[in-house]
């Protein structure tokens, strides 16, 4: 399973459009608080195309140290713009399990985690003058590599609603 840790989001929309991802993707979405904004809030799920909370698997966390008392012991991938390795020199085909974090949209995830887990700090490639991408694109990104190295385990190979020969006719 795909677990998706968003440390402190600040901005409702890119909740809810990880919230689709992980609907559309099966993946588990971990949210530590603080958070600034209501979870069941109608711009949650309009950026979710209709999904919410309860369409998904998730956990609310009440803050990181609570996080880190349950599953602590977890391997998690922390992507950072910091990170010594790109994401995507990481083999996640033979791994079950797997934990990637993300951090609020206006800092990141603070330096005192990341010195924790150096080794771990993985870093999406842009232009030496970009500062990041949003929040919810880089969701995507990784998840899609780990479900692409997994041969999209799971997931639809066809448009299953109207049909797998819909556009032939």
């Amino acid at each position: 399973m795909i677990n998706v840790i968003l440390y402190m989001p600040e901005i409702p929309p890119n909740t809810g459009n990880i919230i689709r991802t992980c609907y559309a993707t099966g993946a588990k979405l971990h949210i530590i608080k603080p958070i600034s904004f209501d979870l069941f809030h109608a711009n949650i799920k309009r950026s979710s195309a209709g999904r919410t909370l309860n369409d998904i698997e998730f956990e609310i966390h009440e803050n990181y140290n609570d996080f880190v008392k349950k599953y602590g012991n977890k391997k998690i991938y922390y992507i950072t713009r910091y990170g010594l390795k790109n994401y995507s020199e990481i083999n996640y085909s033979n791994q079950d399990d797997i934990w990637i974090m993300f951090g609020t949209e206006s800092t990141g995830i603070p330096k005192k985690i990341l010195q924790t887990s150096i080794e771990t700090c993985l870093r999406i490639p842009m232009k030496q003058d970009c500062r990041s991408l949003n929040l919810a694109n880089s969701v995507n990104l990784i998840v899609y590599e780990i479900l692409r190295q997994k041969n999209f385990e799971g997931l639809s190979e066809f448009e299953y609603q109207k049909g797998k020969n819909f556009i032939l006719e």
